[in-house]
């Protein structure tokens, strides 16, 4: 049963939250039947589009193996064959090296909800750099009007700190949080990512996988980080309960959403229960909303929701997709920790930032949250994310595949491999099944783009202001060409 989100829906992107049980167990049973991949031959084809139709784009990749380690400097930009070279962005639509055309659903990760390169905010951001450059080093009026409109709007933030991503402001939050409480454990929600600081590179992607992606990381930078399997709120009570024998838990970290956007979803009323458990064991609670900080709507996932954080995480969101974008924001109290030295009291929490807080990234966040304001960006978005969401699953049944659909607004997930549901309550079938659903994944995800399709690793999809009925619905007819050929 769907439950309805009011009286705040109208200022969010998600009307009616969704059967998360429904939801499992249909990706229960996508993950324990075989895979449907794309026919072989069907594969075949939408490779030979990427050395016939991208060849300026594999010179150019290939040459940057020589320089840079991979040929990338991020994970977003690794596709399958190889990458592609985008050179132009603007609105719903990226155009690669070789002039071929996409609908653009990675939209940067998450933080475009204007669309990509979105005009009226650009152009303020010429001026602004014509007049004062984007860096001083000194202050600027554009960090004090971003702290207020994000004050303005998101209920959990009375005082926001300004920082260069989101990996910086998880650091700072964890940091502040240790200091206010003079705890050390902290606690996330398994399979949930963070940023890839030492303590946080920890049960990573995978719920139970602890410090197997911690190679280089010393065993003590991860001796008080500890996880929870998704929505697990029994696990999560024990765990406070042991450390509270053991000296007490600084804070418990989560997307609000569900770990990895929402690709493990949680019921509506969990974030409410893990308020009370913070509350119950003097935790913090702290919010990563580093992609629902104004995709949801203005508010984040907090104001939807109506849970207020200790502290909340901001990345990639709080610039409207320009650079240096991060942050945290939450009780006055707690963030001056931050000042200690310079006005604040009590002790301090150390953190730096040459290029934190520059003119660029402050009036940036500042205009792209103004024309949020003035277009309801959050609820286009979302309204874009319903209609590509519906068509998906129309398809999925026309064409009888046991694919899932699902979304939070404008994030919407498609899965197909359900690798990311793998974890390590079931070892044997983790470590059977974990490549060939990932190659699955990828190959997916090379197919949309053969078909003029960007995605986040060929499973997740971000909509925008900029997606009108005609792009969606233009897009469902590319994705139904390719999972026609998983039949």
């Amino acid at each position: 049963m769907e439950r309805i989100a009011a009286p705040t829906a109208q200022k969010y992107a998600i009307l009616a939250w969704h059967d998360t049980d429904e939801i499992y167990r249909k990706l229960g049973r996508l993950v324990s039947q075989p895979m449907r991949p794309i026919r072989r031959d069907k594969m075949a084809e939408f490779l030979r589009y990427f050395d016939e139709e991208c060849p300026r784009s594999k010179t150019l990749t290939d040459e940057a193996k020589r320089f840079i380690p991979g040929g990338v400097q991020h994970n977003l930009a690794f596709n399958h064959p190889f990458p592609i070279a985008i050179k132009r962005a603007e609105g719903a639509y990226l155009w690669d090296e070789d002039g071929n055309r996409y609908i653009d659903f990675l939209q940067a990760g998450g933080p475009t909800i204007l669309g990509s390169n979105y005009a009226p905010v650009r152009e303020k951001l010429i001026d602004l750099v014509r007049e004062c450059s984007p860096v001083t080093g000194l202050f600027h009026e554009y960090e004090l009007k971003l702290a207020q409109k994000i004050n303005q709007h998101m209920p959990g933030v009375e005082m926001f700190r300004m920082l260069g991503s989101g990996t910086e402001a998880v650091m700072a939050a964890i940091r502040a949080a240790r200091v206010h409480t003079g705890r050390q454990k902290i606690i996330k929600v398994g399979g949930a990512y963070h940023g890839w600081s030492d303590q946080m590179v920890y049960g990573l992607h995978i719920p139970g996988t602890g410090r197997r992606e911690s190679t280089g990381i010393p065993k003590a930078a991860t001796r008080h980080t500890q996880e929870f399997f998704p929505n697990n709120l029994n696990q999560l009570r024990r765990t406070l309960m042991l450390n509270r024998l053991r000296g007490g838990t600084a804070a418990v970290i989560l997307e609000p959403v569900g770990p990895e956007s929402g690709t493990r979803p949680v019921p509506f009323d969990f974030n409410q229960k893990v308020r009370e458990l913070c509350d119950e064991f003097g935790a913090l609670l702290i919010f990563d909303e580093v992609v629902t900080g104004f995709r949801l709507g203005l508010g984040g996932a907090q104001g939807y929701f109506g849970v207020r954080p200790d502290l909340t995480v901001f990345g990639k969101c709080i610039t409207g997709g320009y650079p240096m974008a991060g942050g945290v924001g939450g009780r006055r109290e707690i963030m001056l920790h931050f000042a200690a030295g310079i006005g604040g009291t009590g002790e301090r929490a150390y953190v730096g930032g040459t290029l934190s807080a520059n003119p660029l990234s402050c009036a940036a966040g500042y205009f792209a949250i103004e024309a949020m304001e003035t277009t309801n960006a959050a609820v286009i978005a979302g309204q874009a994310g319903d209609r590509l969401t519906r068509g998906l699953q129309a398809i999925i049944e026309r064409l009888n595949l046991p694919f899932v659909a699902y979304n939070q607004g404008s994030i919407v997930h498609l899965e197909t491999s359900g690798v990311m549901l793998l974890d390590f309550k079931n070892p044997i079938k983790l470590m059977r099944e974990v490549k060939p659903r990932k190659h699955m994944m990828e190959e997916m995800g090379a197919a949309f783009m053969a078909q003029g399709i960007i995605a986040l690793a060929g499973s997740r999809l971000y909509t925008s202001l900029a997606d009108t009925d005609e792009v969606i619905d233009d897009a469902l007819h590319r994705f139904e060409t390719v999972l026609s050929c998983c039949v």
